[in-house]
């Protein structure tokens, strides 16, 4: 933690001291060309001081390519000049002094990227943030030290993501993020989710698209917005590939592999990849309950339980595709996915139930064993047809994607009195819960630019899903086994359909953007055993706009505003009963409704590396995850409700700077106040709490090969739903060597050094009053190895967005690590 703090107090100086330097004295200007020596617009120059290779400023180059630096006191100094393709360049040393005032640096020539010099590829390095209209980027081959990485570890890294001990994901401190994977859904409930990013090296991927307001061509889905993730894609014709293999030892061990293929020749591209690893773990969970009286103040009972879980599975991971270039204009392709993970928890509880005064009335011991298979195959067609080089356009997408989950659990419960002495015969419970999910979506999207930089997007969207889910319980008391009145069978069955326009304008310093999108949804729900069932049928707008402007060179600012849905998870609307244990268990609401949100930003951008954003958002009947009491039957279980609403504010600024030539820091700060308001079984309810959450990574450029990177992050106090979390942070290190020619990757990495990422909170509403803390095997070392062959930058598959993007991130697929 000394590192964090010394490493934000030196870069605070640094600013500080940029910002209060002496009187200036003179000027320094020069001009920037690509290697055809055509001048380069926009390029980030960074001017420097000689002896430390501290920051002095940083500046632009104007649409003929050049810079100026003015009011620049006397010394030595020379420029640093990258652009987005390009390789960065260094100018030779010049100086300012009391005779020479004015200075002007020789033309500096940028190379275009991955100019193949031979045998070695010479690649443009890109800032590790990017601030984009209406998006944040961030370019993950940008820092050294996310070799090794995961998908999931670097959403950790990335500003205003959080991700939870279970790996749930929160973007600037709201639920309910849509996953993209090269534009398209990942099909995965959270829990599969998370397993899948632990699953994804970061060799494989190119960038982490961060889209607060995303426009109306996306699903309207996400409460909080949408993550991208693109993998990597090239432009040159041949073949290459990566391979990657890498250990990770914690509390247990793990090992990952995999390897990706690209050949691409005039007309055809074929890609394909496969992954693999194995996984364990544990996470130990301490619940304390209160149970009241009527009034709910009067202590009627309480308990407190300790769950150790112990996972362990294996999982593999396929991707194979093809485009056919069928003219310059027409392309069509497909791509098939499949994931399969075998996952197997053994979770162990002891719980003590006690009387008013505290003392033990009975012990329960619940001994569980749940096998788990999952089973993910989705496929897409795609067509695109080009109609002239002005970028009007035409593409089409179809998409299935089809899921078999089959979980197992298995229970016994064994009761003893105060003093370890046993009550009666064990309790057996075994649960079959199979789960198959169908969905089929189709889609077409058009783009027409016109004259004087008007542009129209319109589109169309059709999907149909269908969920078959059966839990079978059986029971066993000491006299056999016998058909449990828990078991049933849900059949849920969705439309929607949907249309949108967006109409973009720009007028000098103004770019204006509006959009509309429409959406129809049909449900029906059936519950087999009981033969009830409800429909569903209704029609939303969803207007999204966005205005921005170019004061000069150095500011720009912009404003943005969406409406968008949540509709519950597929197993949210499930009425199944899932057990912990027998004291605690999950349970599905059919009478969940939609959730719809407002979201509003305006944001401020300084010279292209400090961004200040401040945000609203106001979400209705925000689905949220409720914990509820049963005070005769000492029990306590999760489902989720329809909650009132809703309201956060909050200000994110973020900045990119490089405190000299090897050492680079981004810092990403937030703070905001969420307010919770609404009714609880004829309680109100009210929770409110202004929290911060901030991001550091330090990048260390050492030489030849080496680089290391020292990073943190933190969350204060805040709520999530209607439960309370503490504060909780963590600090990570790694270290990297570039090796065989710089084909080769070769990194050592700790992460959480301190174990300091432990979770712990409170939900105490109405009769409520939980108080929860776990931990998991957050502290681990791993060594990775990367090595690139063949020829470099092969365009593999297109970016296709396919059109199951809400659907799929609404699956719940089974359990994973």
């Amino acid at each position: 933690m000394k590192k964090i703090i010394t490493l934000l107090l030196i870069a605070f100086t640094t600013l500080a001291a940029t910002g209060f330097a002496q009187p200036k004295t003179g000027k320094i200007k020069g001009t920037v060309t690509d290697g055809d020596t055509k001048t380069i617009e926009s390029a980030t120059i960074t001017l420097l001081r000689d002896k430390d290779s501290s920051l002095v400023k940083i500046s632009t180059s104007d649409k003929t390519g050049n810079y100026i630096f003015e009011n620049i006191a006397a010394g030595k100094y020379f420029v640093s000049i990258s652009a987005v393709a390009h390789q960065t360049a260094y100018s030779e040393v010049v100086e300012l002094t009391a005779a020479k005032t004015a200075v002007t640096i020789q033309p500096l020539k940028l190379e275009p990227q991955s100019k193949s010099l031979g045998t070695v590829t010479v690649t443009a390095k890109k800032p590790l943030i990017e601030q984009r209209a209406g998006m944040m980027v961030v370019n993950v081959d940008a820092s050294p030290t996310n070799a090794g990485l995961n998908a999931l570890e670097l959403l950790e890294k990335s500003p205003g993501v959080s991700v939870d001990n279970d790996g749930n994901i929160s973007l600037k401190g709201k639920q309910g993020v849509m996953i993209l994977l090269d534009g398209k859904p990942t099909y995965m409930s959270p829990t599969d989710l998370a397993a899948f990013l632990k699953n994804m090296q970061s060799s494989n991927l190119e960038q982490i698209e961060i889209m607060t307001n995303p426009p109306a061509k996306y699903d309207a889905a996400g409460n909080s917005g949408i993550i991208n993730i693109k993998t990597k894609k090239g432009n040159i014709k041949g073949m290459n590939g990566t391979a990657n293999l890498g250990y990770t030892q914690g509390f247990y061990g793990r090992i990952n592999g995999g390897a990706n293929l690209n050949y691409r020749n005039n007309k055809l591209n074929l890609f394909g990849g496969f992954n693999a690893g194995t996984y364990e773990g544990y996470n130990r969970l301490t619940i304390n309950r209160n149970f009241y009286e009527s009034d709910h103040s009067t202590l009627a009972v309480s308990g407190d339980q300790v769950t150790y879980n112990h996972f362990k599975g294996n999982y593999e991971s396929f991707k194979a595709g093809m485009d056919y270039y069928f003219s310059k204009k027409d392309v069509a392709g497909f791509v098939v996915n499949g994931n399969f993970n075998n996952n197997h928890q053994d979770p162990n509880s002891n719980s003590n139930v006690r009387d008013e005064n505290g003392n033990i009335s009975y012990k329960l011991l619940s001994l569980g064993d749940n096998p788990s298979k999952s089973t993910n195959i989705s496929v897409n067609g795609n067509y695109k047809h080009t109609f002239d080089s002005t970028g009007r356009e035409i593409t089409a997408d179809i998409d299935y994607a089809f899921y078999n989950n089959r979980n197992n659990t298995n229970l016994n419960t064994q009761s003893f009195d105060a003093f370890d002495i046993k009550n009666g015969n064990d309790v057996l419970l075994k649960g079959f819960i199979p789960s198959k999910i169908n969905i089929y979506s189709g889609k077409i999207d058009y783009v027409h630019p016109f004259k004087k930089e008007l542009k129209l997007e319109a589109g169309l969207k059709t999907s149909f899903v269908r969920t078959d889910n059966q839990v079978d319980y059986t029971r066993n008391n000491g006299s056999g086994w016998t058909a449990d009145s828990r078991s049933n069978h849900f059949v849920y069955d969705e439309n929607i359909n949907a249309a949108y326009a967006i109409v973009s304008k720009k007028i000098k310093k103004w770019d204006l953007t509006a959009g509309l999108r429409v959406e129809n949804t049909v449900a029906k729900g059936h519950q087999v055993k009981n033969d009830s069932s409800f429909s569903r049928n209704y029609t939303n707008l969803f207007p999204n706009a966005g205005v921005s402007f170019s004061a000069n060179d150095k500011n720009q600012l912009s404003l943005s505003y969406s409406r968008r849905i949540s509709r519950p998870d597929y197993d949210d609307l499930n009425p199944f009963v899932y057990f912990l244990d027998s004291l605690t268990y999950g349970q599905g609401n059919p009478y969940l409704q939609p959730q719809f949100t407002h979201n509003i930003e305006v944001s401020h951008t300084y010279n292209k590396f400090l961004t200040t954003t401040l945000n609203y958002t106001q979400t209705n009947d925000i689905i949220t995850e409720l914990l509820k009491q049963d005070t005769e039957k000492k029990t306590t279980f999760q489902t989720k409700e329809n909650f009132s609403s809703m309201k956060q504010l909050g200000l994110a600024i973020m900045s990119n700077v490089p405190i000299t030539k090897w050492w680079n820091t981004n810092t990403y700060l937030n703070i905001f106040n969420t307010h919770y308001e609404g009714i609880y079984q004829n309680d109100p309810v009210e929770i409110q709490f202004t929290s911060f959450m901030g991001n550091l990574t330090n990048t260390f450029t050492i030489g030849k090969g080496w680089s290391a990177e020292v990073s943190g992050w933190y969350r204060s106090k805040g709520v999530e739903g209607l439960l309370v979390i503490n504060p909780m942070g963590a600090v990570n290190s790694a270290i990297t060597k570039q090796v065989f020619k710089k084909k080769g990757t070769l990194k050592f990495g700790v992460r959480d050094i301190f174990f300091t990422q432990k979770f712990s909170g409170y939900a105490k509403y109405s009769d409520v009053d939980v108080t929860l803390a776990g931990k998991r095997d957050s502290r681990q070392a791993n060594l990775t190895f990367t090595y690139r062959f063949g020829k470099s930058n092969i365009p593999a598959a297109r970016r296709k967005t396919g059109g199951a993007n809400d659907e799929q991130s609404r699956v719940k697929s089974g359990e994973g690590n």
